[in-house]
């Protein structure tokens, strides 16, 4: 017998899909090329830089063979920069993100190219300092627990990633608190694990909703009905008066 799964992805396989993020890795010896499903990668040559998927960086890390360089928004600084644009200037909404469409130059067919994840680089080191990825918490997680050493200031990391996250769950849940029969919650900017995390939350409270309106809409049919057939009473009435 089948058990129903909720809709959307739970947060384990969030972060096994997080697995295939592209980050930089500088090897500590000489790697051959390895033949991945995805293609395969170029021979690792000390020091160079080179980009690999996260579960593959994270098995280097992990036998000794190369160091994971953190992106630029892993930083101190950058993550500091972000907090204050989360509290101060982004009350309405959330910090600028790295998986927000940017608009190219027209392609061979004369629209607009949009660029976004995976053509933008989000976790390597040549991403943006002061926008987050769309796995920006999952990244940052597995990078903390497997190559902390990699991280500059790495215990100001862990207390700015706790205070953004946070911060970051506390406006998603006064979005849902706001919602209403007629509008709902903007998820711009928004991480796959967060809204992983409050899909359940955000569908209970429109199912809700509906029901309120739906009862609200039975309740409004039957008064008329029940004004309907009071004024037909009134007038069989007046008939039978005449």
């Amino acid at each position: 017998m089948a058990f129903p799964h909720a809709m959307g992805l739970l947060p384990s396989e969030v972060a096994f899909l997080c697995e295939m993020e592209m980050v930089t890795v500088i090897a500590r010896q000489r790697i051959e090329r390895l033949d991945l499903l995805g293609g395969p990668t170029k021979t690792l040559i000390p020091p160079q830089r080179a980009n690999l998927p996260l579960w593959l960086a994270i098995l280097l890390k992990r036998q000794k063979r190369a160091n994971i360089m953190p992106p630029p928004w892993l930083y101190a600084d950058s993550l500091t920069e972000i907090l204050e644009l989360e509290t101060q200037h982004f009350q309405e909404s959330f910090a600028p993100a790295q998986n927000q469409p940017q608009v190219k130059q027209p392609d061979a067919t004369g629209k607009p190219f949009i660029a976004s994840a995976p053509f933008l680089e989000s976790c390597t080191a040549g991403a943006a300092p002061n926008a987050l990825p769309y796995h920006w918490f999952e990244v940052a997680e597995m990078l903390l627990d497997v190559a902390a050493d990699d991280v500059p200031g790495v215990d100001d990391v862990r207390n700015l990633m706790r205070d953004l996250r946070e911060v970051r769950l506390a406006k998603m849940r006064r979005g849902i608190e706001e919602l209403t029969g007629d509008s709902g919650v903007r998820l711009d900017g928004v991480g796959a694990l967060e809204i992983s995390e409050s899909r359940g939350l955000i569908t209970g409270v429109m199912d809700g909703l509906r029901k309120i309106g739906a009862s609200r809409e039975q309740g409004r049919r039957e008064r008329e009905e029940e004004e309907r057939e009071n004024r037909r009473y009134e007038q069989d009435d007046d008939e039978d008066m005449l």
